[in-house]
């Protein structure tokens, strides 16, 4: 025979589940309609063409993903999308450490340099774009100003098929470095100050005490900046509106700029649904990685 405290907790209980479920709803139904429903539609859209006026769309199963696979521009821009990707996730990785590391010293103007790395993180792309085009400019440009100085010929970094891409992989990297600095820092700031005194009594220089203490722990946040810097780098696309639009010859077209062009240039929705379906697949291919492989590799404590 059960207890008549038993009989209260019960409803009481459930008063508790309804209640968070109802907490939960609002956020719920945000996900569900700005997150699993667009990504769903988007899958079924892929597999239909492109209504066109009054003609509707109609079934036509992988089509849209057999064109993908025989449109050039498409390849060009997941090469051009990899080499971005390989320049900018370590080179913003490496540089946010440096940062992070120097203005962890106890060192003059230590606050200023700290704002100095981060501005570039809270500056709007389209700004940053803007800034970037007044140093590459050609005759007049900052860029070209220092190369003149030198005695360099002169040059169109943004026209020019063979540095366009790594033009606009130099604003990338400007720009994100700041944002994943803040990470570190804040990861070096939370270890012991007796690990730094421990390996000063043993002897251990800087680069030892690095690379012996400071790395390892450093590795879980080594991992999130590393997915996210992995993400930021296929979907890219904002300063390409302003610094090159693709070009020259689709030289700096990235994936996600590529897939704008088709959906809002070209109007082919079925073709941009198909590209973003392979897109998210990518993007979640990593997240997986992450939580079943990398994860398991990173030592918390």
């Amino acid at each position: 025979m059960t207890s008549p405290a038993a009989h209260h907790r019960v409803p009481f209980s459930s008063r508790q589940a309804i209640h968070a479920w109802l907490l939960l709803l609002p956020a719920l139904a945000l996900l569900v309609a700005f997150t699993h429903y667009p990504a769903v539609q988007t899958l079924i859209d892929s597999l239909y063409s492109t209504p066109k006026g009054a003609r509707a769309a109609v079934w036509v199963g992988a089509e849209n993903y057999q064109v993908m696979l025989d449109d050039p521009v498409f390849w060009t821009a997941v090469r051009n999308n990899l080499w971005f990707a390989a320049a900018t996730i370590p080179c913003s990785i490496a540089l946010a450490l440096l940062m992070a590391l120097w203005v962890n010293e106890r060192i003059a103007g230590r606050a200023f340099l700290r704002m100095a790395y981060f501005t570039p993180t809270v500056l709007p792309m389209i700004a940053v774009a803007n800034i970037w085009l007044f140093f590459y400019t050609p005759q007049y440009g900052l860029l070209e100003q220092i190369t003149g100085a030198l005695g360099l010929p002169s040059h169109n970094w943004l026209g020019s098929p063979n540095t366009a891409l790594g033009a606009v992989t130099a604003v990338a990297i400007w720009k994100e470095a700041g944002f994943f600095m803040i990470f570190y820092l804040a990861a070096l700031q939370t270890l012991n100050p007796s690990l730094r005194e421990a390996a000063a009594i043993e002897g251990a220089s800087r680069w030892t005490f690095f690379r012996r203490v400071q790395w390892p722990l450093l590795m879980p946040t080594t991992l999130f900046v590393l997915i996210n810097a992995f993400i930021n780098a296929f979907r890219m696309v904002d300063h390409l509106f302003v610094l090159t639009r693709g070009g020259p010859n689709n030289a700096s077209t990235l994936l996600l700029y590529y897939l704008y062009e088709v959906g809002f240039s070209f109007w082919d929705t079925a073709y941009a649904a198909a590209i973003t379906v392979v897109l998210v697949a990518v993007l979640a291919g990593i997240a997986l990685l992450q939580f079943f492989v990398l994860d398991k590799k990173v030592h918390y404590q």
